[in-house]
């Protein structure tokens, strides 16, 4: 299991370089270790990281922290 203030992401993607853009990003707005891949079925690319949600990576983590919905606010309508 994750320790507190680390998420284990998994990423599903057609080509490895999909994969690679999605981690990227997160790592962007999260401190995060290195990457592992694996292939997956049917050709596609599995990619895990462990991404550290408590140590911001640079200035996106501002505009993340600035877009999170309040709490108490409920799902959008679109989620379950």
């Amino acid at each position: 299991m994750p320790s507190l203030g680390t998420a284990e992401v998994r990423i599903i993607a057609h080509t490895p370089e999909a994969a690679r853009a999605v981690a990227e990003a997160l790592r962007r707005c999260f401190a995060g270790a290195e990457q592992r891949s694996y292939p997956a079925l049917d050709g596609n690319t599995r990619l895990h990281l462990t991404v550290d949600t408590a140590t911001p990576a640079g200035p996106v983590r501002s505009w993340l922290a600035a877009s999170r919905t309040p709490a108490g606010s409920g799902a959008h309508s679109d989620e379950t």
